[in-house]
């Protein structure tokens, strides 16, 4: 896997997977798995756009899950051709959702993979919607455990802060087994 700092990639065609991929566990996994089979199905790389750090951890002081070399690490072994990692702060959120659909654009994605929830630009101003006026915008649906409860990488955090280790690992699938 190729690894891309900030805004520099250009490619011709590819499928494309947003995120912070914060803890990349298994509510993410089928985001970027989706991506991966989409690009292999086209003939095309693709490419995992995340953000370092994760915009929770800048916005609201949230623990950040994994490193950004064990995130990469996580990526590659889903078989992500390119990460394209933006540097995250306040001035990154800054801009108009304009911007970062531009920057989109110059990867000439054929198809976008996103979580419903996922948000963008100033004052997470943009949205799945936007993106969707722009290009081809599949989204993955959330993943439930075993006990019905959406995973996320707040959730993890949770489990974390509250000792239960176990089940923390689990949901990142660091561990076998169901929750």
């Amino acid at each position: 896997m190729r690894v891309h700092a900030g805004s520099g990639l250009r490619l011709d065609a590819c499928v494309v997977a947003i995120g912070a991929f914060d803890g990349v566990h298994r509510g993410h996994q089928p985001v970027i798995l989706q991506a991966v089979s989409a690009a292999r199905t086209f003939g095309i790389p693709v490419v995992v756009y995340t953000f370092d750090p994760p915009p929770k951890a800048v916005f609201a002081g949230a623990t950040v899950l994994t490193s950004i070399e064990e995130k990469l690490r996580r990526v590659a072994a889903l078989g992500v051709d390119h990460a394209l990692i933006a540097r995250f702060d306040r001035a990154y959120a800054s801009p108009p959702p304009g911007i970062f659909i531009e920057e989109l654009g110059a990867l000439n994605p054929v198809e976008v993979r996103v979580g419903g929830d996922f948000r963008f630009g100033r004052h997470r101003a943009g949205d799945v919607a936007m993106l969707g006026r722009h290009f081809d915008i599949k989204v993955t649906e959330s993943v439930c455990c075993a006990s019905g409860e959406v995973i996320s990488s707040s959730r993890i955090r949770d489990l974390l802060a509250r000792g239960d280790t176990s089940t923390a690992a689990k949901l990142l699938g660091t561990k076998a087994g169901p929750e």
